[in-house]
């Protein structure tokens, strides 16, 4: 499920370790997220997960969500109606006059 932010934003450049940090959950944490459909980060060559700022901000609106007592499937819908709402709102803006 990836944010539709800017080139830089969508970059990976963390590895799980920092990722994890920086968002204040635990490594196995963020590969569940993964198995469960919530993120998608970018690969090296070699498979290593890099996360991008996108990614953290997922994981940080995953975190609200859980919270709010969501659980992770109606989350991922929850993810998926924000993205699909931010795209059609983009799409009008490009034909309003």
């Amino acid at each position: 499920m990836k944010n539709s932010g800017s080139r830089t934003s969508s970059l990976g450049v963390y590895g799980i370790t920092v990722a994890a940090e920086l968002v204040g959950v635990g490594e196995q944490t963020l590969r569940l997220y993964e198995r469960k459909g919530l993120l998608e980060p970018s690969r090296t060559a070699g498979g290593t997960r890099r996360y991008s700022d996108d990614d953290l901000q997922i994981v940080r609106r995953v975190i609200e969500l859980l919270e709010a007592g969501v659980n992770l499937v109606g989350i991922r819908h929850v993810l998926e109606l924000e993205t699909e709402n931010r795209l059609l709102r983009a799409e009008l803006d490009r034909l309003s006059p």
